[in-house]
């Protein structure tokens, strides 16, 4: 037998290998507006690491900091004394809300780390645009 989709095939083995090791601190989160474009897009589907401490370049999911109902999807910007910077990617998206606009993000309200994209298919990657730059500044 000839696998058709290597790529597919070592992604599916990755997170395999993830879900053994994380024993149940794997959580899934869908990306809502235009705030991390190009990184990542409205209706991506997102494998979070709960609990892993962000570093800067990182993707992290977030509670907002105004709204604790709201989860975010941010970039690590840098740690401050009071928290995390948390940055859009997209600084000219619609809607868009982060660090600038609210502050340092506290410990206890960062989640995790985005560890994987799974969809959608063609743009499922491990570790997602991880220390790319913010575009857009």
């Amino acid at each position: 037998m000839r696998m058709r989709h290597p790529v597919a095939w070592t992604l599916g083995g990755a997170l395999l290998l993830a879900l053994a090791g994380t024993r149940g601190r794997l959580r899934t989160v869908a990306v809502e507006g235009d705030s991390m474009l190009p990184a990542l897009a409205p209706g991506d589907w997102l494998v979070v690491l709960a609990g892993a401490r962000p570093r800067p370049g990182d993707v992290v999911v977030a509670r907002h900091p105004e709204r604790a109902d709201v989860l975010i999807v941010k970039r690590v910007a840098h740690r401050s004394g009071s928290g995390w910077w948390l940055e859009s990617d997209n600084q000219r998206a619609r809607g868009r809300r982060d660090s600038w606009d609210f502050g340092a993000v506290p410990d206890g309200l960062v989640l995790g780390r985005v560890v994987a994209r799974y969809w959608p298919w063609r743009r499922a990657s491990v570790r997602p645009a991880a220390g790319r730059a913010a575009v857009g500044r």
